[in-house]
């Protein structure tokens, strides 16, 4: 995690310092305006799977190296409520001023990770991975997409230069799902799979007779999946995508897909409850 932050996300968490404190911090300045060392808590207040911890860590260090850290958890870990995650020593300026997007990072991701579980958890036995979608935060999806693993589901494709993703409106361009998918073939690398977004039988034949890598079966019920999951026969990986949610994943496991997409992992997750508390001089 830390040569993916120095590689990518560093100017990421300095736009989000820049948006919170766009001259001074003119509270911290009015109560502490010199230096002084000092310590506070990382405390949990809900139970869940926490991840984001070197984000939290480096939203301090880059408005103050010299800032310390004793964190005793690592991430992918379940936490209680009530759990010392950790201790963070430096200028109380910088302690103060850091301490909303730190745990805006922190709380977020842990909250994708944690729901990410809840449904993984849901899925274990079976053949079935659990993927997350581009339905992300913008400017938040490399967290994001992090958090999920931490969580134990899957990455699809990163952006849109990561894959090739055949959709209704990307096939209605091109005239029909063999349209595109030749014109996919012809226009693409062939390391490159080629995934298209079905809704009923008659596009999963063609998907097939086409040469799709891989066949997403989008918003289909459960009997019409396992019917398509027939026509397809092995000749292409299969995918369940459309309103997947904790609620539902469990009716979907004996289908056979080989992945299930929700984009509710980033977009609906819930915040993991975490605090930053008894912060005083030292």
């Amino acid at each position: 995690m830390r040569e993916l932050m120095n590689l990518n996300v560093d100017n990421l968490i300095l736009q989000a310092l820049r948006e919170d404190i766009t001259s001074e911090d003119i509270t911290t300045n009015s109560v502490m305006p010199n230096y002084q060392l000092g310590q506070v808590e990382l405390i949990c207040k809900q139970d869940g799977v926490i991840a984001g911890l070197s984000v939290f860590q480096r939203v301090f260090e880059l408005l103050d190296d010299k800032t310390e850290f004793d964190i005793k958890a690592k991430d992918g870990d379940e936490v209680k409520s009530g759990q010392l995650l950790g201790v963070i020593k430096g200028d109380i300026r910088v302690l103060l001023e850091g301490e909303r997007t730190a745990l805006n990072y922190l709380q977020r991701m842990s909250g994708i990770a944690t729901y990410t579980h809840s449904i993984a958890v849901l899925l274990k036995g079976s053949k079935t991975k659990l993927l997350d979608t581009r339905k992300t935060t913008p400017n938040m999806r490399v967290f994001e997409k992090y958090a999920v693993k931490v969580g134990g589901g899957y990455n699809h494709r990163y952006n849109l230069s990561d894959g090739i993703l055949l959709k209704d409106n990307h096939i209605g361009a091109a005239g029909g799902v063999k349209e595109a998918v030749a014109m996919a073939k012809e226009y693409a690398p062939f390391v490159r799979k080629i995934e298209v977004e079905v809704e009923n039988l008659t596009m999963v034949k063609e998907a097939v007779e086409a040469g799709a890598d891989i066949i997403m079966l989008d918003n289909m019920d459960k009997d019409t999946m396992k019917e398509a999951i027939k026509i397809i026969d092995g000749k292409a990986e299969t995918e369940c995508s459309g309103n997947v949610t904790k609620e539902n994943v469990a009716n979907l496991v004996d289908i056979g897909v080989d992945y299930i997409s929700s984009g509710a992992l980033t977009h609906s997750a819930p915040i993991l409850d975490l605090s930053l508390k008894n912060l005083h001089a030292i």
